[in-house]
């Protein structure tokens, strides 16, 4: 069998995997596990035309390397991806494609002309009516590369301060989506000998070693699917504070030193102090079993072979 992942190519960094990352270990997984071959298209151009654009040269990367699937990350992706008819397609929606009012349309349009939809959660599945030809599947993590390491060496490693509180924020502070200045005034809060780290252009190790050299990851989005940086702080036994979007209540669920909180920079400022005089490491990594990669492979795969078998 055959799989063309269609996903955008507007980072050059992608086949770096230091953006969807998770897409990469996706199907390095599958691959590792089942006897596919993949190929992958990577669409150029922003916005609902940009991706239009691609639309001939996609149907000519199609008849050349004739998949038996396309499997589409993202939305406008799968917009693309259903356009050609001749081979079925397959969408994985992540979150901010359902949860963004200005793509959601788009995203039900392209989901009602694929195949089989996966959803990373079952709070954005909620999100669109449709019935059937549909699972929950969420992005799995690579537990070989995210675990847990000596906070000191971790520290070393990076030559951060040993006597400093680090804070490590999800993600890029100009992505408006991600909320930083809710982060940047509940810390200023706290009045401490404290750092707010960006989480940005960092490989998968140095991501891994952020993790167990931070006292907290601090989660402060509108909105989210299900956040890779979560599942991956809990393999880390990273403690957390995050708001109650996504599926991040049911993956922290019951792991002390992991809190929720609201949208209200007090209230964020508590949960920062609740996890920093928790003054440990979490369980979290024992809670985390069936995101592993080769759990969530076997279930994507699953799909690939009864959209085949179809």
């Amino acid at each position: 069998m055959k799989v063309l992942i269609v996903v955008s190519g507007n980072i050059e960094e992608f086949n770096m995997q230091l953006h969807h990352a998770f897409v990469h270990e996706q199907i390095a997984s599958i691959k590792e596990n089942f006897n596919l071959e993949f190929d992958i298209y990577q669409i150029k151009g922003k916005g609902i035309t940009g991706y239009l654009k691609n639309l001939s040269s996609l149907k000519k990367h199609i008849g050349s390397c004739k998949p038996d699937i396309v499997h589409a990350h993202f939305g406008l992706s799968g917009l693309l991806a259903v356009m050609q008819r001749k081979v079925p397609v397959i969408i994985t929606f992540h979150g901010s494609d359902i949860n963004l009012d200005s793509i959601r349309p788009l995203s039900v349009i392209a989901s009602k002309l694929s195949k089989h939809n996966i959803f990373v959660s079952d709070k954005i599945l909620k999100k669109v009516k449709i019935n059937g030809k549909s699972s929950v599947i969420p992005c799995g993590i690579d537990l070989d590369v995210f675990y847990s390491i000596d906070i000191k060496k971790a520290r070393e490693k990076l030559n951060m301060n040993p006597d400093k509180k680090y804070i490590l924020f999800s993600s890029h502070f100009n992505r408006v989506e991600k909320n930083s200045s809710l982060a940047f005034d509940a810390v200023n809060k706290l009045k401490l000998n404290c750092e707010l780290l960006e989480l940005k252009n960092r490989s998968r190790e140095e991501v891994n070693l952020l993790l167990n050299a931070c006292d907290l990851l601090l989660l402060t989005s509108f909105t989210e699917g299900s956040p890779q940086v979560i599942k991956e702080a809990m393999a880390c036994n990273c403690p957390i504070v995050a708001t109650d979007v996504g599926d991040i209540r049911e993956v922290v669920d019951g792991t002390e030193g992991c809190y929720i909180t609201s949208f209200d920079s007090n209230d964020v400022t508590e949960k920062i102090k609740l996890a920093l005089q928790f003054k440990g490491r979490t369980n979290g990594r024992e809670k985390i079993g069936h995101f592993d990669n080769k759990v969530i492979a076997t279930k994507v795969y699953s799909v690939y072979k009864q959209i085949a078998k179809e």
